[in-house]
């Protein structure tokens, strides 16, 4: 069993991860960090990770990119594993995430669910055959409240793809630039914000006379918290060292 803390416990997400946690064999919410107003919550909450007296094993973090270096500082200050599932972080915040790792067990991705995961795998592939004979297009949805534009999951299907072509592409996004031909070497990166989608990405391979498009729906929330959860599990055994869904998978 691995006990877990959620940071942002109170949120959107943190509290499909409670619900999910009551259901899941090998979990155990022992409690959450929030500044929120939590009601109906029915495990101990605490204002920061320095104030949280109970034991635990992994910290599940859902929260805002605001709180990360604090986070960060509490989970190195006593050796626990910490799985990062918050968007919008900085390049700063990375490279810090990637530091705290020589000194504790971090999981790091910017989708938690499984079928993005595979999706980038598949369109590293795709590239690679594909080459620079098909014009590559990457579009994403997600709901009015969605703070970071695009998304990282969207910067996660272009690494994976500019990966097989020897980073030689440039990212064009939203294509804003007037009366200008596209390039060769663009990668296209669109953002629709609307209502509640909870998220949608397709990459469009575009040639001469056929397209191909690869696409994931998340239906709800709950894939990311899945994702999370299973991922707490196996942090949970690991040594200090960063890891994201491909270990997950292996």
């Amino acid at each position: 069993m691995t006990d877990v803390i959620i940071n942002g416990c109170c949120g959107k997400m943190g509290r499909v991860l409670l619900e999910l946690g009551k259901q899941h064999d090998f979990i155990n919410i022992v409690g959450g960090i929030d500044l929120k107003d939590c009601s109906n919550i029915d495990i101990p909450v605490f204002l920061s990770i320095k104030d949280v007296n109970i034991e635990y094993d992994v910290i599940i973090d859902f929260s805002h990119p605001f709180g990360l270096d604090s986070l960060l500082d509490g989970c190195v200050a006593m050796k626990k594993p910490v799985v990062i599932a918050t968007t919008g972080l900085t390049e700063g915040q990375i490279s810090r995430i990637k530091d705290c790792s020589k000194i504790i067990p971090i999981f790091f991705t910017f989708n938690m669910s499984l079928g993005i995961n595979l999706l980038c795998n598949l369109v590293k592939k795709a590239s690679a055959i594909l080459g620079d004979d098909f014009d590559i297009e990457i579009l994403e949805k997600h709901h009015n409240q969605k703070i970071d534009n695009p998304s990282g999951t969207a910067l996660m299907i272009a690494d994976s793809i500019n990966s097989q072509l020897e980073e030689k592409y440039d990212y064009v996004f939203g294509r804003n630039c007037g009366m200008k031909k596209r390039q060769k070497k663009d990668i296209g990166i669109h953002a629709i914000r609307g209502g509640t989608y909870p998220g949608e990405h397709e990459v469009i391979f575009a040639g001469h006379d056929e397209i191909l498009s690869i696409s994931h729906t998340a239906i709800s929330k709950q894939v990311f918290a899945k994702g999370a959860l299973n991922a707490s599990i196996y942090l949970n055994k690991q040594h200090p060292g960063i890891y994201d869904m491909n270990d997950l998978l292996e």
